[in-house]
């Protein structure tokens, strides 16, 4: 077990809540539903603001002044031996270095940091390739490149160990298994025209479901891993070429990305990796068998199997931050791991288990928070510090799943029922009661020193 700081705090519980958490509680005008607003706030005196205001909503701010590294952002000193054109994409850079910011970058990995710094380095090599005419490095070169990009976003206030956040290595800026890189070979070998069309601009929400551009680039990718021969010539893609097609979607995405602006590819890298994301649930599970014991069956104390349940989930609240829809995928595996171990009773009911509870927490179980399911991007200012838009989920229960399969909740099928989901974008809040929770004063460094 960790150990706990005064008060039963966790430093990562302390941390989340540096300067001040502020929760607000809003009633809705067109409804029931209740919507939250988070705010950890820059500033240590948390301002007033008129009940008359309306609120923005969904908006925490994670970033006190003592933790601002990008205000003395120190010049990185780069190997000299790396050709990608960094100034081609030096926003979307910046936007990377908020995005995966030191003390914040393990727990918004999986859903916002490690996507932004997947699609940074596409649009870094498709840039470079317009000079180059290449769309991947050699081995040596990729070393050098990774070790410059990582040098840059670190001076630039993110976290210095990205490589391992987000598994990255130098082969991820080299051809891998993929035959083709030469910008020309690639355009005579691939229908440019449909691929173009089916992916500068793509519907994020409709994308995941229809998949217009994500067939785009398998079908060109196909092409590329069998030398421009395409199975529609009666030439299956046997196993072997897996590795080779999922090798040569990438040189098609950094092909794309020499074809748009850096921003306009971003959208559209993020989007896809979004559909991905949201499939899967992040989260590592411990042993469920001290958890069983008290639930299976009949269940002789409901306290005791609830206790054991909220013990469960505490664990999983330590380790990211879940948009809405992995955490129904969260709520259904879990579920389904329990039924397995004969537990039939929906615990999620007994326990009153919401889907916020899968989610990283901050103090309180109220402050619990969930991401879009189309996370956006953070932002920094001198004022408010890092930002990022996050659905407070107030009260929506967990889906106990129907069965003992796992099976990912279907967002694109409208007949399925899934759990209405707040949307940050059309919250409309009536009368709002702050609640002043906690106020800390600690700098990020104090924690990152202390022993687990």
């Amino acid at each position: 077990m960790r150990e706990r700081l005064g008060g039963g705090l966790t430093p990562l519980q302390i941390l989340l809540a540096i300067l001040c958490l502020k929760v607000s509680y809003c009633s809705s005008i067109l409804g029931d539903e209740h919507n939250a607003l988070v705010s950890i706030e820059r500033s240590a005196v948390t301002p007033d603001i008129s009940p008359s205001a309306e609120p923005q909503p969904f908006l925490p701010s994670l970033a006190p002044s003592p933790l601002m590294p990008f205000t003395n952002a120190t010049v990185p000193k780069l190997s000299g031996l790396c050709s990608l054109n960094f100034s081609a994409a030096q926003s979307i850079m910046s936007m990377t270095a908020t995005d995966c910011w030191a003390s914040f970058a393990p727990y918004l990995a999986n859903v916002v940091c490690c996507p932004q710094f997947d699609a940074t380095l596409v649009i870094l090599m498709g840039q470079s390739s317009k000079n180059s005419g290449m769309l991947a490095l050699n081995a040596t070169h990729s070393n050098h490149c990774l070790s410059d990009v990582i040098t840059i976003l670190e001076a630039q206030g993110a976290n210095g160990t990205l490589q391992s956040i987000c598994s990255v290595s130098p082969a991820n800026l080299t051809a891998a298994s993929c035959p083709i890189i030469d910008v020309n070979e690639f355009e005579s070998s691939v229908d440019t025209s449909r691929l173009l069309t089916a992916c500068e601009k793509i519907n994020p929400v409709k994308e995941c479901c229809d998949q217009t551009c994500q067939n785009a680039i398998l079908d060109a990718a196909q092409k590329l891993s069998l030398n421009g021969m395409s199975s529609s010539d009666g030439i299956p893609i046997s196993a072997e070429h897996s590795n080779g097609i999922d090798d040569c979607k990438n040189i098609v995405l950094r092909w794309l990305a020499s074809k748009l602006d850096p921003s306009s590819a971003n959208s559209v890298l993020r989007g896809l990796s979004n559909c991905n994301t949201n499939k899967v649930c992040p989260l590592k599970f411990p042993n469920i068998t001290t958890l069983s014991k008290e639930c299976e069956g009949l269940i002789n104390s409901q306290t005791d199997c609830c206790e054991a349940m909220e013990s469960y989930v505490s664990h999983l609240q330590e380790q990211s931050f879940l948009t809405n829809l992995q955490a129904l995928n969260c709520a259904a595996y879990l579920g389904m791991k329990l039924q397995q171990a004969n537990v039939s009773k929906n615990l999620y009911n007994l326990c009153h288990i919401n889907l916020k509870d899968f989610s990283l927490q901050a103090l309180s179980q109220e402050s619990g928070c969930l991401l879009p399911s189309q996370p956006s991007d953070a932002t920094f200012d001198q004022m408010s510090g890092i930002s990022f838009m996050c659905d407070l989920n107030d009260n929506i229960a967990a889906p106990w799943p129907s069965s003992t399969s796992i099976v990912p909740w279907p967002s694109c099928n409208k007949t399925s029922k899934i759990p209405a989901l707040p949307k940050a974008s059309s919250a409309h809040c009536g009368a709002c009661i702050e609640k002043l929770l906690v106020m800390l004063l600690f700098t990020t460094s104090l924690f990152l020193k202390m022993p687990p």
